[in-house]
Formats: C-alpha cells, structure tokens, sequence
C-alpha cells in the first residue's frame, strides 16, 4: 500500500471514530443491522472496530483473568436476577404474571432450538455487544467518561435497551429491560468488561425460557404475593 493509500485509509478510520457524516452513518447502518437479522448489529460492531482501528478492548472484550469464576459469576447473576425480576419487582409494578407474547413457548420443543440460539447469540452475544459495548464506546467518546458522564450514558443506553423490547412485549418488556440494562450498564461502567455480561445475558433468558417452557410462570410470579 502506498504512502498515499495509508493516509487515505487512516482519514477513513479517523472518520469512522468521529461523529462527522462517516460517523454517524456508522452507528446508524451498526444500530439498523439488527432490523434485517440478529445478531447482524453485533458483528458490525466488530467490523466496525477492526475498520476504525478502534482496540477492541475499548468496547469490552477483555479477556476474564480466569475464565471459570466469570462462567460462574454470570451464570449466577442471571440466574437469579431472572427470578428476582419475575418474582418480585415486576409483579410490584402490576406486570402480569404471564409474558404473553412468549407463553407460545410453554411445552413448544420444536421451538427450543431457535430460541436457545437467539437467546445466547442474538441476546448473549450480540446485545450485549451492541448496548453496552458499543454504545458504551460511543457515547464515552462523545461525552466523557468521568463519573457523571458514565452515569448518564448508563442512563441512557438502559433507556434505550427497555425502548427497543416495546414492539414485541409492551410496557412490561420496556420495564424489565431497562432495570436489567441499568444492573448490566453499571456492572460494565465499574469492570469495563463485556463476557460475564454475555453469559449473564444468556442465562437470565435461558432461565426465563425454562420459567415459560414449564408453564411455571403465574407460580413464580405468584411465589412471594399471593
């Protein structure tokens, strides 16, 4: 590549960083890629770092300094974040107990398959990436990363997060979204580290899938105000 060429590809990464047109062009094309398939938004995310020489550390993927404790970890808060969401705060918001737009799911094996993927792939994997890893880059880009700024983008993103679950499950699924993307968004802000959250992500999905898949989902949600 010629001198010439490296100039005008570093101008393009620089640009790709920014929040000039190329910029924003960027986050929208990122932010629409989910829209015609998940987790399509989450791998351009990785294009999108590998084109901008943006490391990819800056949007969270650090490797855990031992692998076993992160596993454990996230199993354990999705686990129990899932079943702290179903059998308490959301029933005290006046949730019902059933997610209808999911209860399609209770006995359904020959949905499994899919939805394990897209709960571990799409969710897991490619939500995470995209609202916290990504946005998380992008807004501490655009407005700092001191205390108040993290705070804020925190806020933010959480908000963002709940807004996108309206189309398929309403005002609750906007609720328990953005309590979930405020506990995820913070733990993120504090470790900067992106897998634990990928592997909470999925079992606090999976959990709910199995809560629905044994039509167990009135009882637990019934377990603590009857």
């Amino acid at each position: 590549m010629t001198g010439l060429a490296l100039k005008q590809d570093d101008r393009f990464a620089a640009q790709l960083r920014g929040f000039g047109p190329v910029g924003i062009l960027a986050v929208l094309v990122v932010l629409a890629g989910n829209g015609i398939v998940a987790p399509l938004s989450a791998i351009l995310v990785l294009l999108w770092a590998g084109r901008s020489n943006t490391p990819w550390r800056a949007i969270g993927y650090i490797r855990p300094a031992s692998w076993p404790p992160a596993v454990a970890v996230g199993i354990v808060l999705g686990v129990a974040l899932k079943l702290l969401m179903k059998a308490v705060i959301m029933p005290l918001l006046g949730a019902p107990p059933v997610n209808h737009a999911f209860h399609y799911l209770a006995g359904n094996s020959a949905a499994l398959p899919g939805m394990i993927f897209a709960m571990t792939v799409g969710a897991g994997f490619g939500e995470e990436t995209v609202f916290r890893g990504y946005l998380f880059e992008r807004l501490g880009t655009l407005l700092g990363r001191g205390t108040a700024a993290m705070a804020g983008i925190v806020v933010l993103t959480s908000t963002f997060f709940g807004i996108v679950h309206y189309p398929v499950q309403g005002l609750p699924g906007v609720e328990q979204a953005t309590i979930v993307g405020l506990v995820f968004g913070t733990i993120f802000a504090v470790s900067g580290q992106l897998f634990m959250l990928m592997i909470a992500h999925a079992a606090f999905d999976l959990t709910a899938l199995a809560i629905i898949y044994l039509d167990a989902e009135a009882a637990v949600a019934g377990s603590l105000f009857r």
